[in-house]
């Protein structure tokens, strides 16, 4: 119902900004929460996980789409034989490993 949207989008909100380094311990405790929610409302929710993955694909999407977003730099197509397929960018630190144009462009790269 509505109740249980609303806390969808709350526990949801910037949801590519922010999970993509959460420990597994975070990631054990926002389940949690899930779960309460899910009994307080009667709903069910997707898992954090499958709304991460969603909305990362739709925003990488958008920014590849969006030649002055200042990201869109980001998403290098590689050569035309492998058309949607994106290089990857070098990170030498863990956060920037799982920042989110890295797995976004790990995402898109799996799609096809």
């Amino acid at each position: 119902g509505r109740l249980g949207c609303t806390i969808e989008n709350i526990l949801s909100g910037c949801i590519t900004a922010w999970y993509g380094n959460c420990s597994a311990h975070n990631r054990k405790a926002l389940q949690r929460v899930v779960r309460s929610a899910q009994r307080i409302t009667g709903d069910k929710l997707p898992a954090l996980q499958d709304t991460y993955t969603t909305r990362s694909h739709r925003k990488a999407k958008k920014i590849i789409k969006d030649n002055n977003h200042p990201s869109h730099c980001l998403f290098t197509p590689l050569s035309s034989r492998r058309r949607g397929q994106y290089k990857c960018i070098k990170a030498g630190t863990e956060r920037l490993k799982n920042s989110f144009f890295l797995k976004a462009i790990r995402l898109l790269n799996s799609h096809h």
